[in-house]
């Protein structure tokens, strides 16, 4: 790796991250406005042929408008479980090609991470994304200029129920419940970036929906709480 790809791959999330969460930093979105008590629901790492259809019976059947960080070459196998979202009204994001953590990426390769997980979900949907969710959340300095001139908003989380290693059903729903504040951006995983990801959430989903309202919260796409 050269000296400026080095450079570039410097850890903005964690720059980002120690500002404050409530910071929008190089045009990320860790939170939304506290006013009110509104919660966003977003899904990381689907399309899955057979788990996401099923959370999207969930939200259905809650009614809960909730955003979708879609993988490229996932979608682009699934397109009619991305065509539902579309008609169900949730909002579609770009996850990336290929969940290709950016960390080390250089500057070729994220432009080519991101702009295929675009081209592709446009494609399919006929609109733009609106918002963007790096792999693992980890970004480089090369992504936001990029984000930029597709006029893309970054979007991190302020609760992630679960992370690298498996949670629960139950100790999803207790941090959900337990972390959430007025503005907050839960990040759930409808398919498997860690193994049986997808399972877990179909578990836990319908206690966090019903705990979530039970605490006071209205659940709302990004669109309406960024």
């Amino acid at each position: 790796m050269s000296a400026v790809a080095g450079l570039l791959a410097v850890p903005a999330a964690w720059i980002a991250y120690a500002w404050g969460s409530h910071a929008f930093t190089l045009g990320c979105a860790w939170r939304g406005s506290r006013e009110g008590r509104r919660i966003a629901l977003t899904f990381d790492d689907g399309p899955d042929p057979v788990t996401t259809p099923r959370v999207l019976d969930l939200l259905s059947a809650h009614g809960v408008k909730a955003s979708f960080f879609l993988i490229g070459e996932r979608a682009a196998r699934n397109r009619p479980v991305v065509q539902r979202m579309v008609e169900a009204g949730h909002d579609v994001g770009n996850h990336g090609w290929s969940h290709k953590c950016l960390w080390f990426s250089d500057p070729w390769r994220t432009a080519d991470e991101v702009w295929r997980g675009h081209d592709t979900l446009s494609e399919i949907t006929g609109a733009r994304p609106r918002f963007y969710r790096p792999a693992w959340g980890m970004t480089n300095l090369a992504l936001f200029p990029l984000l930029r001139r597709l006029h893309t908003r970054c979007v991190f989380w302020t609760v992630q129920t679960e992370g690298r290693r498996p949670a629960s059903a139950s100790v999803q729903v207790t941090r959900a419940r337990r972390r959430s504040q007025p503005g907050a951006i839960l990040d759930l995983h409808d398919a498997d970036g860690v193994p049986g990801a997808g399972q877990r959430l179909l578990d836990a989903l319908p206690a966090i929906i019903q705990g979530l309202r039970a605490d006071g919260y209205t659940l709302v796409p990004l669109r309406d709480l960024l």
